[in-house]
């Protein structure tokens, strides 16, 4: 073999992104939008075919130049579309995303991509968006009537629907989808018979969202392997809407803004996580919010709780829990309070019921009223805080107001088994993230400062 002065290093420096392999050039079109992985077939005979190996579609209405007219960037969005689903090759598809401003016109060709994705192209992700801002869609277009029938024909497991329609088969109760695990719905009018004879007709079903839809007044969960269930609905209801969850294997429930008359939980011994949050106007939330949060009651094993601090307002009603009632399992609280009197004797009452608690996230919440008057005999007296397994404490958007300064100082003297303090400070206007401000007690039990450079 005759020798070669070629250098090693020289070699590896000359070295470009074509010399790279096929898969590696993939993978870094999956972090590109179709648009612009399309474009790349224009850099070489090798990037020719790459793009269509991708295994993810995500067209961006939003991403393509717009037009003088809205209907004219519709219709080149339309055609890039077509042009890319039958230039495709029929590799497997992990993933189709498609976000369109909706026209009547297109529906069949819409019906044609959807199609195309679960039957050919056998995707496994879909997610189909509808809405676009406010001030380029027109609100009295009628909107995508989603074939929920098509996905009999593919391998879907998480299906994502925002503003849309939803037409179910006719005997969908008769049918089973069992590749579907994740369903969201956004803005997608929903009937309550829709979503029982969804949760039948989808027996692995594992986690469903349902956000800002309207139609639910009776809402039955009734499913044998929902792990996780979202609700959102964050408008005032015309009728009075009721809740019944009946998940066995429910790990996690998260109730946003949803004005409940009645609500019910059954089974709910696998349940560990809890979250509710309302709009801070405890006028006219705090009646839905205590009956959400009477659901705690049934649900034994929770760990974690994610909630508001209305619970001067909420043990001292009439409809409240029984004197026996303690979160026993409960370890970490998440809670957005202020930190006035009333703020303090409510904190106070909440964690005397959380004997076993050892980590408390404290958020300061956007107040939209003045708290209520508390009893003379209240205001002046000293708050204590049964804190006996408590060894970490987090306050966020700290500030070194005075009310906050003095709640660590409560902290510091009550918190019996306390470890650390870790203060998050408020970064509005900073142009520089402030790192957290670190308070931990050493082996004298004195309390020392420190600070780090993360986020903590």
């Amino acid at each position: 073999m005759e020798p070669t002065n070629e250098n090693p290093t020289t070699a590896i420096t000359n070295r470009n992104l074509n010399d790279l392999p096929d898969e590696i050039l993939i993978h870094i079109l999956t972090f590109l939008p179709t648009l612009n992985s399309v474009e790349t077939s224009l850099i070489s005979q090798k990037w020719r075919p790459l793009w269509s190996r991708v295994p993810s579609l995500d067209f961006n209405y939003q991403l393509f130049p717009p037009h003088e007219h809205p209907s004219h960037t519709s219709q080149f969005y339309v055609e890039f579309v077509d042009r890319a689903l039958i230039s495709r090759l029929n590799y497997p598809l992990h993933t189709f995303r498609l976000s369109f401003l909706y026209d009547e016109h297109y529906r069949s060709t819409v019906d044609s991509w959807v199609r195309s994705a679960v039957a050919r192209l056998r995707a496994r992700e879909l997610f189909l968006d509808f809405f676009i801002e406010t001030d380029v869609r027109d609100e009295e277009k009628p909107t995508y009537d989603f074939p929920f029938y098509v996905l009999r024909d593919g391998c879907v497991e998480k299906l994502s629907l925002t503003s849309c329609y939803l037409t179910l088969p006719a005997k969908l109760s008769t049918m089973q989808f069992r590749s579907i695990r994740f369903i969201c719905f956004n803005h997608v009018y929903l009937e309550d018979q829709a979503v029982k004879d969804l949760l039948s007709a989808c027996p692995n079903l594992e986690v469903l969202e349902i956000n800002s839809c309207l139609g639910p007044h009776h809402l039955e969960i009734c499913s044998t392997s929902l792990k996780r269930l979202i609700l959102e609905f964050g408008y005032i209801p015309k009728k009075k809407q009721t809740l019944l969850v009946d998940c066995p294997k429910l790990c996690s429930i998260s109730i946003d803004s949803c004005e409940f008359e009645e609500c019910v939980l059954k089974n709910a011994s696998s349940l560990v996580e809890f979250h509710v949050d309302f709009p801070h106007r405890i006028d006219r939330s705090y009646r839905p919010w205590s009956n959400v949060v009477r659901l705690l009651e049934q649900a034994p094993n929770v760990k974690h709780l994610n909630v508001q601090n209305w619970w001067f307002k909420f043990l001292t009603s009439k409809n409240t829990f029984p004197e026996s009632f303690i979160l026993h399992n409960l370890k970490l609280l998440v809670l957005r309070t202020g930190f006035t009197q009333y703020d303090l004797v409510g904190m106070a009452a909440l964690l005397k019921l959380c004997p076993n608690l050892e980590t408390l996230i404290l958020e300061y919440p956007f107040k939209m009223e003045k708290d209520e008057s508390l009893p003379e005999e209240l205001l002046k007296k000293p708050v204590h805080f049964s804190m006996p397994s408590l060894k970490q404490v987090k306050m966020k958007a700290y500030n070194g107001r005075k009310r906050q300064g003095s709640f660590v100082k409560i902290l510091m003297k009550q918190g019996v088994v306390l470890e650390k303090i870790v203060l998050l400070l408020d970064q509005v206007g900073q142009n520089e993230p402030l790192p957290p401000i670190i308070l931990n007690r050493n082996v004298s039990q004195a309390w020392e400062i420190v600070t780090e450079p993360n986020s903590g």
